[in-house]
């Protein structure tokens, strides 16, 4: 497997910015929400799968960031360190939240024969997520598919798909083994597959 370049290095502006930060820089603290607000909202919200959650999950990564400003120390992008606290406050508010029972998505999975053959066959999952969504006619299909699953599976999709952290990233992320994370997006492909594969039957007919 490929290794991770890293993320780049902090640009001078970043380092001045967070120095102003630390300075209680009321005008730099109204920058930094204004500029990085709405690609934070979009990251817990394909996390956490509605807007209310994910503007307080967002609003407790600035307070997180914001608290935390000594550990910023240039070796990433602002952004970079930014989105990766997002992410965290995401997956905290999921874990702590009141959570209903989670639906079963075995009726999304594929059906068996007893010679071992699908009962119903796909195309072959060729493409992750993201790439399906950077299609403008099926960007919104996608997302509102991959918000139709449980948190368990849209998670894992999310994080591998998505936000393209590696296994071992997102297994500790999400506090399970790197098998558990290679099951669960698996099953999430192939329900994911199935809530789509109406709707590009019907459009290719």
């Amino acid at each position: 497997m490929q290794a991770h370049a890293g993320p780049p290095a902090a640009h001078g502006e970043d380092v001045s910015l967070v120095t102003r930060l630390r300075g209680g820089d009321d005008e730099a603290f109204e920058l930094v929400v204004r500029t990085y607000s709405g690609r934070l909202l979009a990251v817990t919200r394909r996390i956490l799968g509605n807007d209310e959650d994910a503007r307080d999950a967002v609003q407790d990564a600035f307070l997180s960031a914001f608290r935390s400003l000594d550990r910023f120390e240039g070796g990433s992008l602002l952004s970079t360190w930014l989105h990766r606290i997002a992410v965290n406050a995401a997956l905290m508010r999921l874990r702590t939240r009141r959570r209903k029972p989670e639906e079963s998505i075995e009726h999304l999975l594929p059906v068996y024969k007893d010679d071992g053959h699908h009962q119903e066959r796909f195309s072959s999952w060729t493409e992750p997520a993201d790439v399906s969504m950077t299609r403008a006619e099926n960007r919104a299909l996608v997302r509102r598919c991959i918000d139709a699953l449980p948190d368990t599976y849209r998670t894992v999709l999310v994080l591998r798909d998505i936000e393209e952290l590696d296994t071992e990233e997102t297994a500790r992320a999400l506090g399970i083994s790197g098998n558990a994370v290679k099951i669960r997006l698996h099953r999430a492909r192939q329900a994911l597959r199935t809530l789509l594969a109406p709707h590009f039957r019907s459009a290719q007919s």
